[in-house]
């Protein structure tokens, strides 16, 4: 997949069409290759004068990774759709990953020595060698014409030499409009995945966010601007609809919903994550946490034991929380959670805001003082009873946060797990599980001893027997 991006200089206002290096970040007499999904990405310049400027951008993408990815393509089409697919030729979310990646400078408004021209419009072309848009020609225009752009649009027959079967869904474009590069790349990485209609992660609510950050500006006046949020969402209602109320404040969101704006070229199924899920257990402990962490007022918050980052995800979309740590003893985890927050992607503002940082517990941490909240979820089990001792001293006496909150499985709901039998954990890595005695005991003990009052709560469904299947302390200094 190749995109190419030229501009022609203004010897008159004293501006070479190689300045384009700069805003890039990429110098024009270096080939440079960098790691994307599922393959490489390299830059060159197959021009570079003081009249004109190409950077090219090519994605080998290698097809044994992509069948490999466990959030790689997955269509039930045929049997080979695994093998056979459009996936290494076409812009598609692969393009927008390496735009954020490769040009992530460019993208998000950064130049140290020319910062002058990241605002100033110049005459740029953008050549898409190969785009799938369902809708046609037609969807094409729909989608570009009103930022601007004029487009040469070049159709490809499914077969030359059986013109009967009539035109594919494959097009080349070339996009023209005078406009900085951050406004046209921002451009391209949302409309990319619109046209294409596939993605190759599992969409989830960090979508929203970049959405609107890459559409700020643009997206709301856009006269598609519903069907480019549905199709950029991959049509799942929850997170279209919060999309458009954080979009559209005042207007009604249920009116946008009402249907496609774009016609379609034929009826086509699309794999995408499932709809509307249950809200899991865990998702209601991480939901719990930060409603507590909201009505106390927390502004600088830690995640003590963040694994992943699924709390991490939460807290960021939330502007309450201004500075935002995650901590964990797992390096492993701490690269999954950077992924899983697209950290490389995230807007200088945002970065800003998230710090992630290796380290342990049950050792005095300067980096944890300071801090008016911390959110511990399912993490004291996983501790051996006999280091308890240090955690406390860590969080509690040491960084010592205004709130604490702090989840743990409910050991009296066991009993309602057929699979497990008496004595046995729900995890294999759990070194203990408590009753709701024993956790009230545990932190009414904790409270006494470093001067914090505390409130007990139950997450999940509640048992009218043995509780809730999880409990919450919510921690406060005295």
């Amino acid at each position: 997949m190749l995109l190419t991006l030229s501009t022609t200089g203004r010897p008159s206002e004293g501006l070479a069409a190689t300045e384009l290096g700069y805003l890039l970040h990429k110098h024009p007499d270096r080939v440079q290759t960098f790691d994307i999904s599922a393959g490489k990405a390299h830059v060159f310049y197959p021009e570079a004068t003081a009249q004109r400027c190409t950077a090219a951008l090519l994605l080998d993408l290698d097809p044994i990774a992509l069948v490999r990815r466990k959030s790689g393509p997955a269509g039930e089409g045929f049997a080979l759709q695994q093998y056979v697919n459009d996936r290494p030729y076409v812009a598609s979310s692969f393009l927008s990953h390496a735009l954020a990646q490769v040009y992530s400078s460019a993208l998000n408004g950064r130049c140290h020595d020319r910062p002058h021209l990241v605002d100033t419009p110049l005459p740029l072309e953008a050549r898409l060698s190969v785009v799938r848009a369902r809708g046609g020609a037609d969807a094409l225009k729909r989608l570009f014409k009103p930022l601007g752009y004029a487009l040469d649009i070049t159709p490809h027959p499914l077969d030359p030499q059986f013109p009967a079967w009539g035109e594919s869904p494959y097009f080349s474009v070339t996009l023209r409009h005078e406009l900085p590069v951050q406004t046209l790349l921002s451009h391209l990485y949302v409309l990319m995945p619109v046209l294409d209609r596939e993605k190759h992660y599992w969409v989830s609510a960090q979508e929203v966010d970049k959405l609107l950050t890459k559409g700020e500006g643009w997206l709301a006046t856009h006269p598609e601007r519903d069907y480019i949020t549905r199709q950029y969402l991959m049509k799942l209602g929850g997170l279209t609809r919060l999309a458009l109320s954080r979009l559209l404040e005042n207007e009604a969101v249920e009116e946008a919903l009402d249907g496609d704006l774009l016609p379609e070229a034929e009826d086509v199924t699309e794999p995408v994550a499932p709809t509307e899920p249950r809200v899991s257990l865990h998702q209601q402990r991480l939901l719990a946490a930060v409603e507590q962490l909201r009505r106390a007022g927390v502004r600088r918050v830690l995640d003590l034991g963040c694994g992943e980052g699924k709390l991490l995800q939460l807290l960021l979309r939330d502007g309450q929380f201004e500075q935002i740590v995650g901590m964990d003893v797992s390096y492993r985890s701490l690269q999954r959670a950077a992924d899983r927050l697209h950290y490389d992607e995230l807007s200088p503002r945002q970065r800003e805001r998230l710090q992630l940082m290796q380290g342990s517990l049950t050792y005095r941490d300067a980096r944890l003082e300071g801090f008016d909240g911390a959110a511990i979820v399912e993490v004291i089990e996983h501790l051996d009873p006999a280091r308890l001792h240090a955690f406390a001293r860590v969080v509690f006496e040491f960084a010592r946060p205004g709130t604490v909150v702090l989840t743990t499985p409910n050991a009296d709901y066991n009993v309602r797990y057929e699979s497990l039998t008496a004595g046995t954990f729900r995890h294999t890595d759990h070194r203990f599980e408590w009753s709701r005695a024993e956790f009230q005991t545990w932190a009414d003990g904790i409270a006494e001893r470093f001067d914090y009052t505390v409130s007990l709560f139950p997450v999940g469904e509640t048992d009218p027997d043995v509780g809730a299947p999880s409990q919450m302390a919510v921690f406060r200094l005295a």
